[in-house]
């Protein structure tokens, strides 16, 4: 009976660390400052996800949490259900504070992977977010659009990277 419960914990173990993992060829961002990427964050384009599907207007807003992660509140608008959707979760380091690789929770005790591969280091005014394989992918910006050539730019970087960018979904935030 101890070999079963132990063999159970290591497969609990790492079935939830398998999701918190970077992809392959994604290196988190280094010298990350938590307190500059801290604030508003508006959704430019992301892979589709059933928890996000259909949603317009999209953010997401960090701040600080008393027990040192960062609270996490995504929001968007459902024009089908005609109302505004919104998940609180948090987020810790995996690899340190000064590493662009979290772990979220919006559901208990599972976390999934968020990892920032491109920032814009002088101003904190874009980035791209990977989950903990290539099916999830955000781009995000701290105005509601961002110029063309920046936006080339980034989903370039994420087809380099092996996303498959073909499939972006365009946020509207109007």
């Amino acid at each position: 009976m101890k070999i079963i419960s132990v063999i159970v914990v290591i497969f609990l173990t790492a079935c939830l660390s398998a999701c918190t993992g970077v992809p392959d060829k994604i290196e988190p961002v280094q010298n990350f400052v938590a307190s500059r990427y801290l604030g508003k964050w508006y959704e430019i384009a992301r892979l589709d996800n059933s928890f996000e599907r259909g949603l317009s207007k999209v953010t997401a807003e960090y701040s600080l949490r008393e027990d040192g992660g960062i609270k996490v509140i995504n929001r968007g608008y459902s024009s089908e259900d005609g109302r505004w959707k919104e998940a609180e979760g948090k987020a810790y380091y995996v690899q340190g504070p000064h590493i662009a690789h979290l772990k979220v929770s919006f559901f208990g005790p599972f976390y999934a992977s968020y990892v920032v591969f491109e920032l814009d280091k002088k101003d904190y005014q874009y980035s791209l977010i990977s989950g903990h394989d290539k099916s999830y992918l955000w781009l995000l910006s701290r105005t509601p659009s961002i110029d063309e050539i920046t936006k080339k730019s980034l989903i370039a970087k994420a087809s380099a990277a092996g996303f498959d960018t073909g499939k972006l979904v365009f946020v509207n935030q109007n």
